[in-house]
């Protein structure tokens, strides 16, 4: 059996069904598994189950929006250390410093590049190995 099934795993959190689906798409064609959140309560209980290694979550989100949503994943021992990166559409150093208040490793300003997605997964999880894809 080959042992790159094994993907690693990343969790996208937002309500835009088209920033989770170009997300999830740039991520699989790089060998990771993608598990996909529409708010911070859908993403809570698939966290706990999944396990994801990385986790994009956007701030502007219905219910629970996104800082709270990094708050609780940085305040539940279990996940404390998995690497949150915040989405935003808004590039205010406000919303910067907020996020890093909240425990935030990193801050991306949507629309991101898969560049900026696979830069961000480079810094936080050092073993990562994104698959080639053949053009």
């Amino acid at each position: 059996m080959e042992q790159h099934s094994d993907g690693l795993k990343v969790m996208v959190i937002d309500d835009s069904k088209t920033i989770r689906r170009t997300a999830e798409t740039l991520l699989k064609k790089v060998g990771c598994e993608v598990i996909t959140a529409v708010d911070g309560f859908d993403a809570l209980s698939k966290i706990a189950d999944g396990h994801p290694r990385i986790i994009f979550v956007d701030i502007m989100m219905p219910r629970l929006d996104g800082y709270q949503t990094c708050a609780l994943i940085k305040n539940n021992s279990a996940f404390k250390s998995t690497p949150v990166i915040m989405l935003s559409s808004k590039d205010g150093l406000f919303d910067k410093a907020k996020g890093r208040i909240v425990g935030s490793d990193q801050y991306l300003t949507k629309p991101f590049s898969k560049e900026e997605l696979l830069g961000a997964i480079r810094a936080h999880v050092p073993d990562f190995v994104p698959v080639e894809q053949a053009s």
